[in-house]
């Protein structure tokens, strides 16, 4: 009997050790998101789940197409949810948007990841200081910056950088 009872206490430690990291890490460094609609097809399809670096932001700053996760902005009476979309301006810079190509600072910038082109118009628009503009992949069918306005840098959660499920597109997000 004496044995048995050690053998539980060391499954039921093993096991309560386990369960307070995993939630320390889900806390302050990991986190898994669901992709809820179709705004970044065809990168991330719906029902995708992804992994987030929740800290990458307290040392760096996003990079210009890095995929990132936020706090939506959200209108008066709106749900602010978690969204995910690639970051496109940067603070500071001037955005224009031509027959759908992105151009910043008159510059146009090549775009190598996949994505539904549209070929509207938009801006010119100066980026603030404290903020990002964020577009989708699937540019037809995506409410972004060009819809709600900046992302302020304080919404930004971390980035995204791999895609967990379904496991036949396990891999890093391009």
């Amino acid at each position: 009997m004496p044995r048995l009872k050690h053998w539980a206490f060391d499954w039921l430690e093993t096991i309560v050790v386990a369960l307070a990291l995993a939630l320390i890490i889900r806390a302050f460094f990991l986190q898994v998101f669901w992709i809820p609609s179709g705004s970044m097809e065809p990168t991330l399809d719906i029902n995708d789940r992804i992994v987030v670096n929740k800290v990458a932001f307290n040392f760096m700053v996003p990079k210009r197409l890095e995929v990132v996760v936020f706090r939506g902005v959200g209108g008066v009476g709106e749900a602010k949810k978690d969204l995910i979309k690639r970051v496109i301006g940067l603070p500071g810079e001037k955005l224009e948007v031509i027959k759908g190509g992105i151009f910043i600072n008159g510059v146009q910038v090549t775009e190598k990841h996949p994505m539904n082109e549209d070929f509207a118009n938009f801006g010119p628009v100066t980026v603030p200081s404290d903020a990002y503009f964020v577009m989708g992949d699937n540019r037809p069918a995506s409410a972004d910056s060009r819809y709600w306005g900046f992302l302020p840098k304080k919404n930004l959660i971390g980035p995204a950088f791999l895609r967990i499920w379904p496991l036949t597109k396990f891999g890093f997000i391009p």
